[in-house]
């Protein structure tokens, strides 16, 4: 399994274009450089985000998939000036971003499986926030999925956000040129540590 998955040939984003002309091998490898290429972000340069842009975003969060189509989530995208001071009276781990979305589900409308009550709510609401994350980082922006902030004073400002288990905020933004992952992104548990053929 580990020599399968590291046989396809890794390439450079300058390569990407050429890839959508790649029938063959275009979905997986276009999906893997993605996924290889992004990095929590956290310095961001002054440049505003284009509303064009968050549409999309919130699209790929829309189209995302979850568990028998039941969307049990809700996308906040914190636009005006007073959000944004709100946002950082709750988290200071904003890194000089000034487009803001967090991602909330509400148990109470997600799909319970049957045989051990299991409700996946909260895994929906994992995938659309996992969707809108790659394709921030698909249209040329950067973000970090940030769990590190007091929800229930957010919970407080927007009473609107109360039924809603908020589980990510994403600041949102064009990386500054000094920006770079930090040492703990390089480090990957061996195939064999995280995969068991049975």
């Amino acid at each position: 399994l580990h020599k399968a998955i590291h046989s396809f040939p890794t390439r450079r984003s300058s390569d990407l274009r050429n890839l959508r002309n790649d029938k063959k091998g275009y979905k997986y490898m276009r999906f893997q450089e993605l996924a290889e290429k992004r990095y929590s972000c956290r310095n961001f340069s002054q440049r505003k985000v284009e509303k064009e842009l968050v549409d999309q975003i919130i699209k790929a969060g829309i189209t995302a998939p979850t568990a028998v189509n039941t969307q049990p989530v809700k996308i906040f995208w914190l636009n005006s000036e007073k959000a944004r001071k709100n946002i950082r009276q709750v988290c200071n781990y904003t890194f000089g971003a000034d487009t803001f979305l967090v991602v909330g589900y509400k148990e109470a409308e997600g799909w319970v499986r049957s045989f051990d009550q299991r409700n996946f709510a909260d895994i929906d609401a994992g995938i659309i926030a996992t969707h809108m994350m790659l394709e921030i980082e698909d249209l040329g922006l950067s973000t970090t999925w940030v769990g590190y902030f007091d929800a229930p004073r957010l919970q407080s400002l927007y009473p609107e956000m109360k039924e809603y288990h908020l589980i990510a905020l994403f600041p949102i933004g064009y990386a500054a040129e000094d920006a770079a992952p930090s040492d703990r992104h390089f480090k990957r548990k061996k195939t064999e540590e995280i995969v068991k053929i049975l």
